[in-house]
């Protein structure tokens, strides 16, 4: 297919309404018109169906884990500690004209845009003011908002830090349009491991027994590009326990030499990005009991220049399911698990096939199933599952570089997919580079449950009526996440769909997305009604919002958190582009906003956005919307932008600490000649010095204000 390069953000599936002042059309599937790569890189890349994930790491691309390997030769972390010297050096940092950032800061903390992420449960500043904090139920969250996961996140700046290991963190919004590892991490900051003998620990405070481990990570990119391949220790009680391979493969971006949001992978062009993969395994030995201490550290025996440790999950997965009764086995139709040479494919097709005529579900066993090629699976109106997100994966590996359009992993319509992992050798969102689609669905009353998803072009691309995205993980993902849409696979309406209860964190587009086109060419849609998206985390996309509604009517967007967009709006209320349908009506409430907004294209991007323009192209509908109750918290810059709307009520809001003003109608890039809102009983807090609570920039917007606390 061709893809688009838009001066604006990028939507790079088929059927997406554009975005952008211009539009720059090259077939850059077919490898025309892609940036160059050195002759390293292009054997990299050609060589890459080759390196395969092992068993139980969710990182793509890895050689089988040494896990068990010698110990190495050290004196082991402290089994309880203090944070080294009690404060940390200067780091290393960013590529030039990269946001200012600073590690001269205690190692519990950052000293920039609101405060660290404590592990284990909220914590307040002490001013009322959000921490970005996790919740007991190991959600980022606020009061209840987000989604309630099996697992803990522990920010890596808010653990012990020792042997001389740094906290980087953002401490001023960034100056230029491009990214760094602070902007991309989570609570925009990061520890750096980058000597022997550094290393980042966290107490368990879970309340439970933990089995497993994901660790989001950045290590350095190849000289030439192409990734490396790394290990990096993990200890328990300061005993080591076992060894995390780790890699660069599916990172590092580069943007120089005119290469803005493109997918251009040779370092000599500078101005990197997409820095931070994830990798999840099983612990060996014995459970991690409630207090006991896990840590990372740099060994000898890891290579790697430096570890970048952005945050760590900790879980105790339940055990396998078990087969259903009736139900068919890709096993048992010739699928190998475990076997990387081995296409499995036409078996699983085969299988998929046989349970659709025969009215019976599909078993995915443990282990990892290999789709070699470029062929992916079809399916209708069957349940397909797994033992579990942890124990069954279709890992999808295409031959790089690949010349031909890739249709997604799995192409349903009016299914239920449940409790499996899908992943791929993806090495940038193009598909050159291997980047399809996990999951496109369509058709009425389909299900996706418990889908833990990684490294492909998209997690979920799914129009239709009746259908649901909820308890799904979305990690490490080249474009969207989730998009709910009327377009997908041969679907031309989109309605009653809902997203709940799912974490995504490091999407090269929207993390969560409603997603309405108005037509593409001659073929017209309808426009998307009645779309839930409720109790969702988005977590760090890289390349676009948290949260993002374009289009449609009667959706409701509730309970959402949201936090460390490092380019673009954090929460976005609007239209997308010329072909997007306009919106007419809707309800956003009770969301969260932490450290929203970004500079791309130098535009100072707020961290709420209601109207149109909020992708570059300032035309058609965006009224009747209903926006109360929501939390916007430490925004980069502008806490909400109003653009060219009419009829928004906009009412008991709070704006905490934004980085500029408070509430601005028609700020710059966001132009409202016309509109109108009712703006009341709102909160502004925490003002900086110079700026404003509310501005109207516009003569032709009619604000009406009443009850407002400024």
């Amino acid at each position: 297919m061709i893809r688009l390069r838009l001066q604006g953000r990028e939507k790079g599936r088929g059927g997406m309404a554009l975005a952008g002042f211009v539009v720059f059309v090259s077939a850059c599937d077919s490898g025309a018109g892609r940036s160059s790569r050195s002759g390293a890189n292009s054997g990299a890349a050609s060589g890459a169906a080759g390196m395969t994930p092992s068993s139980g790491i969710g990182s793509g691309m890895l050689p089988p884990s040494t896990s068990g390997s010698t110990m190495p030769a050290s004196s082991g972390l402290p089994g309880s500690g203090s944070a080294g010297s009690g404060s940390v050096a200067a780091g290393t940092g960013n590529d030039g004209g990269s946001p200012s950032s600073d590690s001269a800061v205690s190692a519990d903390g950052y000293d920039g845009l609101g405060t660290a992420a404590m592990s284990g449960n909220a914590s307040d500043s002490g001013a009322g003011r959000l921490d970005g904090a996790l919740g007991p139920d190991g959600a980022y969250s606020y009061g209840g908002v987000g989604a309630t996961t099996p697992f803990t996140s522990y920010e890596a700046e808010a653990g012990v830090l020792g042997g001389g290991a740094t906290v980087s963190s953002l401490t001023s919004p960034p100056t230029t349009q491009y990214s760094s590892p602070e902007l991309e991490a989570s609570g925009h900051a990061y520890v750096r491991l980058g000597a022997t003998g550094q290393y980042v620990q966290w107490a368990n405070a879970t309340g439970g027994n933990v089995t497993a481990i994901n660790v989001r990570y950045s290590i350095p990119d190849a000289p030439a590009g192409g990734g490396i391949v790394a290990t990096l220790n993990l200890y328990v009680n300061g005993q080591f326990r076992q060894v995390l391979t780790v890699n660069s493969k599916q990172t590092w971006i580069y943007e120089g030499n005119n290469n803005y949001n493109d997918n251009d992978q040779d370092p000599a062009d500078g101005d990197p990005r997409v820095f931070f993969d994830e990798v999840h395994t099983f612990l060996t030995g014995a459970v991690v009991a409630p207090g006991d201490i896990i840590g990372l550290r740099k060994d000898a025996t890891n290579t790697a220049d430096y570890y970048d440790i952005d945050v760590v999950d900790l879980e105790a997965p339940a055990p396998p399911l078990t087969q259903p009764d009736g139900s068919l086995s890709i096993a048992s139709y010739g699928a190998v698990a475990d076997s990387p040479s081995m296409n499995s494919t036409g078996a699983i097709q085969n299988c998929i096939d046989a349970a659709q005529s025969s009215g019976k579900s599909v078993w995915i066993p443990q282990g990892t199933f290999y789709l070699n090629g470029t062929t992916g699976l079809s399916a209708a109106g069957i349940i397909i599952e797994g033992a579990g997100m942890w124990y069954s994966t279709i890992y999808r590996n295409v031959p790089l570089p690949n010349s031909v359009g890739l249709a997604a992993t799995f192409s349903v319509t009016s299914c239920t997919v449940r409790n499996f992992a899908t992943d791929s050798n993806a090495i940038s969102r193009a598909s050159v580079d291997g980047a399809g689609g996990a999951m496109d669905t369509t058709g009425a009353n389909w299900m996706a449950d418990g889908i833990w998803t990684q490294h492909t072009e998209s997690g979920f691309w799914a129009s239709g009526t009746g259908g649901t995205v909820q308890n799904c993980r979305l990690t490490a993902i080249w474009a969207d996440g989730c998009n709910l849409n009327n377009v997908s696979l041969t679907g031309t309406q989109g309605s009653n769909l809902t997203a709940r209860n799912n974490f995504v964190r490091g999407t090269g587009d929207d993390a969560i997305a409603i997603n309405s086109v108005d037509y593409n060419g001659n073929q017209h849609y309808t426009p998307m009604a009645d779309v839930t998206v409720e109790n969702n985390t988005s977590i760090a996309p890289w390349g676009g919002k948290g949260v993002a509604i374009y289009g449609g009517s009667g959706h409701i967007v509730r309970n959402n958190y949201m936090s460390d967009t490092a380019r673009y709006i954090g929460l976005g209320i609007g239209k997308f582009g010329v072909n997007g349908s306009d919106l007419t009506s809707g309800t956003v409430t009770g969301n969260v906003v932490v450290r929203g907004g970004g500079n791309a294209y130098v535009q100072n991007q707020p961290a709420l956005h209601i109207g149109n323009g909020g992708d570059g192209q300032g035309v058609g509908i965006v009224e009747n919307v209903h926006v109360t109750g929501n939390t916007v918290v430490d925004a980069l810059y502008n806490g909400v932008g109003f653009s060219t709307s009419a009829g928004i009520v906009f009412e008991n809001n709070t704006v905490d600490a934004p980085g500029l003003n408070g509430i601005v109608i028609s700020p710059p890039f966001y132009p409202a000649p016309t509109g109108s809102a009712t703006i009341s009983d709102n909160t502004v807090t925490a003002l900086r010095a110079g700026t404003s609570a509310f501005e109207n920039l516009s003569a032709g917007f009619m604000a009406t204000l009443a009850g407002n606390n400024w």
